[in-house]
């Protein structure tokens, strides 16, 4: 028993192949190393569904006598090879029969056509290399007996979505009847257009391979025109969009395929999020069942970007798949000089020789199509190399993708969760640390004793204190001064207190974290308890009158200092570009997932002025970050006196982006 494939070919070539610094080797290495990955690459190529070799899955060889005559040596999958054993096929119905059971590929081959882009005719549906990789994972799924679960992130047109759709045919024609599929894009032309993809597989199905004689169609149902009927089979193909559920509920849906998900509008009514929970909570957790979510990228921080992210970490359910431009086979383009490419090749193009591995075919092609944009940005979109790259082309957002990844890198979980309690709540005695699972208060270091002055920084932005309302934040963060090589240490997050809390009990809750992580300097965002005029100035009289650690701004029109960080368009603006240093330069070290994933929904409002989350979305956490690092910042360059900020300073280091 072996798996009798080879689909990541550039795996392959790792393996194979040394990492070549091209500028190190000579052009007869070069063009060596280059003919070995060609080579790799055409050892890899032999695919012939008919006979099974270089299809998926764990196969066997065996010679095949049907009718009593040998017809020849096949690799044939071993579900397959034990059911055959156990009932021999007298007849070739009977071994098509069980062969297209079993075997996707060899069902592509000899049962379904589909319209060849390139001459515009009808041919067998031969899978390429990408399409046989999201094969891959479905099979390795269904041979296991697990629901099938998948997102795809796709880069042009190498039939991902016709592969996902034949897929679930195959299911409902010859494995299942009574078995529901949906597909669903965000307009219900896309849906249209990829059923219709399903109706031309049908028209040119072997009639002996049916259970009644008859080649199979799509029946009108009850009156419906999203909704049909697979004749032979019972089961239905649904229509729908992310604009009309209604079109949708009420059926026992077993597959679904999602399309563009990454384009689906988010309004006052319904998200995405909700729309696909809603179809999933539908499907059952059993094999065959299937949830399928693909899409071209469309900026980060959206839904399908989110739920990308949680299925690379292995959070989600789904198994994710990207396929890069070099794997598509018809992107290589013959080199004629060598040398004059070599010395042609920027950066970018020898990291893909290097670390992508790719051929100088490869190279030269992509040499060639970027002189087709006027920058690379709009290249990676069209053609991403890699996943991160193919979001970050597509987004409008201020922390570019390759930022928000790299500050997720560090972000882990809690050491503990809990709450600062005091012997009131508006008391700074007794303060204790409690443990609680839901706790509000979030914590990755514990405070350190003897500590320098304002080692610590608490910064609080105000949310509300109804659910619906925006967050209540309290971020600690650790300078680290007194440490030994302080030159290497980082501003670090420690804790974390999130919740909804009227504005005078979040101030003496920030007070209270502030003290118990060693009088850290408490710098409470302003404007929301300002605006409660003589009840806002009584809550920080009442704060300061026992913690005297309270960060004070200097007034613009009379030169007081009064208590709290104000923001408004120009501090903001400022706090902002400071963040971008920070996170762009990886100065400071961030604990919380969720600081990340606001970062990944943060952008410059349409109108260029101002900046906030995407609608639907927070930005309470990001706001304590940037507040806190432009304290920070100030006091850096200020010794770690400075108790008031000069919001110019940073206007004028517009050069941090």
């Amino acid at each position: 028993m072996k798996t009798h494939n080879n689909y990541d070919i550039q795996a392959s070539i790792t393996e194979n192949t040394h990492k070549f610094d091209i500028d190190e080797m000579t052009l007869e290495q070069i063009v060596a190393a280059n003919e070995e990955r060609n080579t790799l690459l055409k050892n890899s190529q032999h695919y012939n569904p008919i006979t099974g070799e270089g299809c998926c899955g764990p196969r066997v060889q065996r010679t095949v006598k049907i009718d009593n005559e040998i017809d020849g040596n096949y690799w044939i999958p071993t579900a397959m090879a034990t059911e055959l054993d156990s009932e021999p096929c007298t007849n070739r119905l009977q071994w098509e029969l069980l062969r297209i059971k079993h075997d996707f590929e060899f069902w592509c081959a000899t049962c379904v056509n589909i319209l060849d882009k390139v001459s515009g005719r009808l041919v067998n549906l031969i899978l390429n290399r990408p399409q046989r990789r999201v094969l891959q994972v479905l099979e390795d799924q269904r041979n296991a007996g697990k629901p099938l679960r998948l997102i795809m992130l796709k880069a042009r047109q190498w039939g991902g979505s016709t592969l996902v759709q034949i897929y679930m045919a195959w299911i409902q024609m010859v494995l299942k009847t009574n078995w529901n599929s949906l597909i669903c894009g965000h307009l219900l032309q896309t849906s249209a257009a990829i059923k219709s993809m399903y109706e031309r597989a049908l028209r040119n199905y072997p009639k002996h391979l049916t259970v009644d004689g008859k080649k199979p169609t799509l029946l009108a149902f009850e009156g419906s025109r999203h909704v049909r009927q697979l004749s032979g089979s019972e089961s239905l193909v649904i229509s729908g969009s992310a604009r009309s559920q209604d079109s949708v509920r009420g059926y026992d849906i077993k597959m679904a395929h999602l399309t563009e998900v990454a384009f689906w509008p988010t309004t006052l009514l319904y998200s995405p999020d909700e729309v696909i929970r809603s179809i999933g909570g539908t499907i059952p957790l059993e094999p065959l069942t299937m949830l399928v979510l693909e899409s071209t990228a469309n900026g980060v921080g959206n839904y399908f970007h989110e739920e990308w992210i949680r299925s690379k970490s292995g959070q989600s359910d789904k198994e994710a798949v990207f396929v890069p431009w070099y794997e598509i086979e018809i992107y290589r383009l013959y080199v004629a000089s060598v040398e004059q490419l070599v010395s042609e090749m920027d950066d970018y193009e020898k990291w893909l020789w290097q670390d992508c591995h790719c051929t100088l075919e490869m190279i030269n092609w992509y040499h060639h199509k970027r002189r087709e944009y006027p920058n690379h940005s709009m290249m990676a979109a069209e053609f991403p190399t890699t996943d991160i790259e193919a979001f970050t082309s597509t987004s409008t957002n201020v922390f570019t993708t390759q930022m928000v990844e790299r500050m997720r890198h560090a972000t882990t979980m809690p050491v503990k969760r809990g709450d600062i309690v005091a012997r009131g709540m508006k008391s700074l005695d007794g303060l204790n640390f409690v443990e609680s699972e839901n706790g509000p208060l979030e914590m990755w270091k514990w405070p350190e004793n003897n500590t320098p002055r304002n080692r610590y920084i608490v910064a609080v932005d105000v949310g509300g204190s109804t659910q619906g309302s925006d967050w209540s934040v309290i971020a600690v963060l650790d300078r680290h001064l007194g440490e030994e090589n302080l030159d290497s240490k980082r501003p670090e997050v420690v804790a974390q207190w999130r919740g909804h809390i009227h504005h005078d009990h979040l101030a003496w809750k920030a007070a209270q974290i502030a003290r118990y992580y060693n009088n850290a300097l408490l710098v409470i965002e302003s404007n929301s308890i300002e605006s409660q005029g003589e009840v806002g100035e009584l809550i920080f009289k009442q704060i300061m009158a026992v913690y005297n650690n309270v960060y004070r701004r200097k007034d613009s029109k009379n030169g007081e200092f009064k208590p709290g960080f104000q923001t408004n368009r120009k501090t903001k603006t400022s706090a902002i570009y400071n963040l971008i240093a920070y996170v762009r330069d990886g100065s400071y070290i961030e604990r919380d997932k969720k600081a990340v994933d606001e970062m990944a929904c943060y952008e410059l409002k349409p109108d260029g002025k101002g900046y906030g989350a995407r609608r639907g979305k927070h930005d309470d956490i990001l706001m304590t970050r940037a507040i806190a690092m432009m304290i920070i910042e100030e006091m850096r360059l200020t010794s770690g006196h400075s108790r008031a900020i000069n919001p110019d300073f940073f206007v004028k280091k517009g050069s941090l982006f």
